[in-house]
């Protein structure tokens, strides 16, 4: 048999990008399934994306991740939409069936993967409290309602975007999900089963931030999520703890996002603990903070 010395190329496109450490997760798993395939993180601006998705379909990409501020803009420039990025209206991932690139969005799909594996939660059933209404907590609204939680409360600072979000939502989705503006401290209830915070909140290298919540009311049973990544445990995590609660952190997400694109490009089951160390190391040496993940 000859020689194949033929990588096979998937990709994250957008601006900025430098600092987005999924070809780390991506790379390690490709090596880890004998697959040579390579992982490019390339800087797009938004008036050159219809140039770069030309580009994907020249070079024969098997697919690639979209993120900031493609998410959207990248949808008209696609074969097909599934199901649920049409509902979420953003598309973070795409991969190629022949000669067809067809979007999907995996954000949501990555915060049930592991508020069912991970956190060992069923969400149907539940009763969400949503902080934010950017495109995150769109992503994980929407999959929650999918998946039959039993009534979702959306709180943001901005009453417009989330008055739309939840009527977007409640429309396509038929879910119980309302709004209400997010005014001084939200004091979570007993009623709450799954907090979650969709915000950039915390984010590195604002690491000391924490949304302005109340946990001293919370159910004892009560999960609190967090889809920030960097760092892992977020003040908000470490309020929860502190009281006993369950926690899920925003690597969890972030790895899962990785497995399911994986398995979409490759067809072959993810190395999800290979991810997992990958991305924990990157960003423990980035932050300087002791890994969570063995």
């Amino acid at each position: 048999m000859p020689a194949n010395y033929q990588a096979e190329l998937v990709a994250v496109l957008g601006q900025p990008v430098a600092e987005n450490p999924t070809g780390v997760m991506q790379e390690a798993a490709f090596a880890a399934a004998g697959l040579n395939w390579r992982y490019l993180t390339i800087e797009v601006p938004p008036e050159r994306l219809a140039d770069a998705i030309t580009g994907v379909r020249a070079f024969g990409v098997r697919g690639i991740n979209l993120t900031i501020p493609h998410k959207v803009a990248v949808m008209q420039y696609l074969d097909e939409i599934s199901p649920e990025a049409a509902i979420i209206g953003a598309v973070n991932t795409v991969r190629r069936e022949g000669d067809r690139l067809i979007g999907e969005n995996t954000d949501g799909k990555g915060f049930l993967r592991g508020l069912r594996l991970d956190a060992g939660v069923e969400p149907k059933g539940k009763r969400v409290l949503m902080l934010g209404a950017g495109g995150a907590a769109r992503a994980v609204a929407a999959e929650l309602a999918l998946a039959g939680a039993a009534s979702i409360a959306v709180v943001n600072r901005m009453p417009d975007r989330g008055q739309a979000m939840v009527a977007d939502l409640r429309r396509s989705t038929g879910a119980n999900i309302t709004f209400e503006p997010w005014r001084g401290t939200r004091r979570v209830g007993e009623s709450d089963d799954l907090i979650v915070n969709a915000t950039s909140i915390g984010l590195f290298p604002d690491v000391d931030a924490i949304p302005d919540v109340d946990l001293s009311g919370a159910n004892p049973e009560a999960l609190v999520a967090d889809v920030v990544f960097n760092p892992p445990e977020t003040p908000l995590l470490r309020a929860a703890r502190q009281r006993g609660l369950r926690t899920l952190d925003g690597l969890s997400m972030l790895v899962n996002q990785g497995v399911i694109g994986f398995e979409l490009w490759t067809g072959r089951k993810a190395p999800e603990q290979v991810m997992k160390r990958a991305l924990a190391e990157t960003l423990c040496a980035a932050t300087g903070s002791p890994s969570a993940i063995a």
